[in-house]
Order: structure tokens, then sequence, then C-alpha cells
């Protein structure tokens, strides 16, 4: 395989754009850039899958298990190998001191060729992660194609990077006077911390995946992937393509693997107690994230958990720019992101805007005529929506209509294609967030919970400044993994700004155009901070994947 000829460019092209932080991707958006055949061919190609074994030839399979029922009603009817952890884990521990010894580099190219692979298959990944994760098809062709290829090669520099501060050879010489120099050679060797599980989840299950799976692999580990139940089949493929691509290029298969479990079976915990597994990604609920942190003591644990995103009003100069960009944040993909936005605080006595001053009542009413504009339309709405990814989903929008004056009722959309999706627009309750209720610590408030789907609280504060303290509050007690602001105070911008430096959030502020709180681009924003109960690690930088290798010295006397 020439892959430093085919994949070294791109290699320090984003080596390039980490350190710049422009924009730059190496995977086309528009689903037109992969040929004329592509569509036909990727739908051909993830049809040919249902209803079918998903063989990987990994050693330790001691049965077949499945159950993927699609979000658009549609059941996969695909079965993948069940492990035996006591045979696959020493297997793929067998192919470690080769990969180690291939070195930085060839893992970094290697890692390469096997997204270049995934994006040359775009089209059948995003019919894969449309009909697992609930996503609409254009999201899932990019937020599940170019958008999670971008953010595992982000991962691939960031581990390279690392791997490469310390030189693999140096000569060492002290000089003794008259005695002459103590000379010693020294080698340097960046060594995996052993098999890496990754934890993969329902909703975004190769963007949440991939920077995880990718920066254990480049940084020498083998991977495990444990993919949800539920969105098994974007992962089981992209293992046969690393498989296949390790292979090929002389190393051990077996360097990553596939556990899918059995309904009901937990195999999560067992794998990650195991004493072969040092690093755990995990993408999910805080009840489980919590007990990997605490019980998963021999890994090094990355985790992805809840978080209640906020978005505080205080002025804005364009009102209805600002209305738009919250209702389509609203909107995307039903709010079954990490990073939408659940809690809009908006002074209960109203706010300036460039169409004079709204009241609270205004605001909310204005906002949910946004969503309702924004979805009126039901071909649009199902483009925007997709589809509620699973049933506690749907309990949990409607529970959320008891809990406040409802702004806007969430409406059932009849999907035209697929009439076995369950589609419902965002509903928008209005809440009082008065100090007395949140500071009391007693009968917290509904919105101080995550209320995951298409749910959003306006909630009515006293002033900017006890918006502000609710904000602190909110994230330094809950987490988050998004902030956004509009103001038209330099004061209140910089107090913003102030609140999400002390807590470790990432702020966007006064966005009204086609930029929006909830999306982040790969090579440039940073998802997550690690520095609040959301996460306890950033997608991606170099604490992401640093940790992940030791460097092992040997010194002899030259």
């Amino acid at each position: 395989m020439q892959l430093t000829e085919t994949h070294r460019p791109t290699l320090d092209q984003a080596l390039e754009a980490i350190r710049t932080r422009a924009y730059w991707s190496p995977h086309p958006e528009h689903p037109k850039a992969y040929g004329e055949n592509a569509p036909s061919d990727g739908l051909a190609a993830f049809e040919a899958l249902r209803g079918n074994r998903f063989d990987l030839d990994q050693p330790g399979t001691d049965g077949w298990t499945g159950g993927e029922v699609s979000p658009y009603g549609i059941d996969l009817g695909i079965e993948y190998p069940h492990p035996d952890p006591e045979v696959l884990l020493p297997a793929m521990r067998a192919g470690m001191a080769a990969w180690r010894d291939a070195g930085p580099e060839t893992r970094a190219l290697v890692c390469l060729e096997i997204l270049a692979r995934i994006s040359a298959r775009t089209h059948e990944f995003a019919h894969a992660v449309m009909h697992t994760s609930g996503q609409a098809f254009m999201m899932a062709f990019q937020a599940g194609g170019p958008h999670a290829q971008d953010r595992g090669m982000e991962a691939v520099a960031y581990a390279y990077l690392e791997q490469t501060r310390t030189p693999a050879t140096a000569d060492w010489s002290k000089p003794q006077g008259k005695r002459g120099p103590l000379e010693m050679r020294k080698t340097f060797t960046a060594a995996g911390r052993g098999i890496a599980l990754m934890i993969g989840c329902n909703t975004f299950p190769t963007w949440n995946g991939y920077p995880g799976l990718f920066a254990s692999l480049a940084t020498g580990n083998p991977v495990l992937v444990k993919p949800h139940p539920r969105a098994v089949l974007p992962l089981a493929m992209t293992v046969k393509v690393a498989r296949e691509v390790l292979a090929e290029a002389g190393f051990d298969p077996n360097l990553v693997a596939l556990a899918v479990e059995r309904p009901g079976e937990g195999i999560a915990k067992v794998l990650a107690t195991r004493p072969e597994v040092r690093i755990i990604d995990y993408t999910g609920s805080t009840a489980f994230g919590d007990w990997l942190e605490a019980n998963a003591r021999q890994a090094v644990v990355h985790t992805e958990k809840a978080g209640v995103n906020t978005v505080v009003v205080d002025s804005t100069d364009d009102y209805r720019g600002m209305l738009s960009n919250l209702a389509f944040s609203l909107s995307l993909y039903s709010g079954q992101m990490c990073t939408a936005p659940q809690n809009v605080l908006v002074p209960r006595e109203g706010i300036e805007t460039d169409q004079g001053r709204k009241s609270f009542d205004e605001v909310a009413a204005d906002l949910g005529a946004a969503v309702s504009g924004l979805l009126a339309d039901d071909a649009r709405a199902t483009a925007l929506l997709g589809a509620l990814v699973n049933p506690e989903v749907k309990a949990r929008l409607e529970a959320a209509a008891e809990l406040g004056e409802v702004a806007l009722a969430s409406r059932e959309v009849v999907h035209q294609e697929l009439p076995g999706a369950t589609v419902r627009t965002p509903l928008v309750v209005k809440l009082d967030g008065a100090r007395k209720l949140w500071e009391s610590r007693e009968n917290e408030p509904a919105y101080l919970d995550e209320c995951f789907g298409p749910v959003a609280f306006v909630v009515a504060v006293d002033s900017t400044a006890d918006a502000l303290d609710l904000l602190r509050y909110t994230i330094r007690e809950k987490g988050a993994m998004t902030v956004g602001g509009y103001t038209t105070s330099a004061e209140t911008e910089r107090a913003l700004e102030e609140v999400c430096l002390d807590e470790s959030a990432q702020l966007s502020l006064n966005l009204t155009g086609g930029v929006y709180v909830n999306q982040t681009a790969a090579f440039s924003d940073f998802h997550g901070s690690g520095g609040n109960p959301a996460a306890n690690a950033a997608l991606c930088d170099g604490a992401f994947v640093a940790n992940r290798f030791r460097v092992v010295e040997v010194r002899r006397h030259a």
C-alpha cells in the first residue's frame, strides 16, 4: 500500500488546520460530489445488508445477535457476531507489538486509509446512520459522513502531533572534565496503554464514535467497538473497513473488533471492568457515565454525558434573525443533539430589539411562531426534524407539555415516504426562572434537568444579571455542551464570556445567520470543553489523545 504518497499530504494539511483553526475539510458535504451512480449504489449496498448476517471473521464469536428497528419503521433484520471476551480480548492484544513498532506516522497513515475508504462509501453509511439514529437523510449524510470523518481525521492529527513531540532517538553527552564526557544513546517509543473500549451512542454513532476510535488506534491501541444496541450497523461497517485495511497493510485485523450485546445483556459493564481494557470512550446518559468513572478504575475514561444547554437573551439588533436562528437550532434533528439549546433565559420585563421593546410573552410567542413557520411544510419539516430516535423521547416530549404554559404545542408530522416514522415538531413551554426557585435547591425546577428531545423552555428571569447567575449555576451543577448569548451591550457580552471562561463552557454570541449553536466544525471548533459536568474531555484537543499512550525510554552507553 502506497500510504505515504497517498495520505501524507492530507495528514500535513490536517496538522496545519488544527494549528491555524481555519476552515478545511477533505470530505465533500454534497451528495453529488461522490459520482453520478453513488446515490443508487449506496442505497443498493445498504439494502443488501438487510436481512443478512454481518460476518467479520473475528475470533471468539459464540453466537449471533441483532434486532435493530429503524426509527422510520423498518426492521433491518441484521445479525451480528456476539463476542466471547475470554477469546476475543487476548486475540486483540496479539497484534499490539507490531502495531506499536510501526510508529506514529505509519499508524496515522493506516487510519487515513480507513477513513478514505469509509468516505468513498458515504452514501451507504448515510442510509445506515439514518435508519439507526432517526436523522433525516441529508443530516445523516453530512453529520454521519464527512463531518464524522473530519472528526476522526482530527483525532488522528492530534494523535500524531502528541506522539512526535518527543524525538525517536537522542544522543546525550554530559561533560566530565578530564575524564571525558558521559555519552548515551536513547530511544523513545510511543506505546499504547492496552485495549480501548469505544461505547457508541444511539443518536450519532459515527460522529461521536470516530474521535475515540481513531485517537486510540492511532496511538497504538487495539479498539473494541461496542455499539448502542439500536445503532449497530454504522459502527459494524466501520469495523469491517478497518479490519480490511489493517490486514492489507500487513497488520493484525483483530486490532479492531466489534462487540454487539444480546438484548438486556449489559455487556458494556462486563467489558469496561476487564483488566485488558485500559481506555474507554463513552457518549450517553449521565447515570452510566458516572458508573464508568466510578468503576472502570483500571482505565482512562472519557465521557460525554447530559448537560443543560442555555441561551441568554439580553437584547438584539436583529430580532428576526435571532428568532430564525433559534428556531432552526431547536428543530434540527428534533433537538436530539447533545449541543441543542434547551433553556432560553429572557428577562421578564422584556428585551430591547431593532423592532422595539419586546415583552417576555412576545418573545416566547414569536419564537413559537418562528418554529411553526419554519416547519409549516411537512416535507421540509421531515427533512429537518428526522424521526424521534426511541419511545423514551416521545414520552418525555408528551410529559413536558404539563410542566408550564405552552407557547407552542408539538404537532405530529406524517412522513410521506416512510409513514412508520414518529415525527414531532418542537414544544415550547414558558417557565418561571425566579432566583428563589433554583437557588433554594429544593424541588428543583424542570428546566434544570436535561429534557432530551424537541423541547424548549423559555424561562422568565428577573434581570440579565439573574440570567447570568442562573447560567453559571446551570453550567457548574448540570454541565453544558453549548451556551448561546444575544446582546447589544459590550458589558453584557463580556459578562457572558466571563461566566463561560470561569465554568469552562463553549460560547456562541449573537448568531443570526447560517451558523448555529448546536453545530461545530472539526479542525476549528472544540466540541465540549472537558471542564464542566457535561463531558470530561473535548473533541478534539491534545488532552483527548495524550493519555492514550506512554513514552517508553531505552538508554544505553553510546
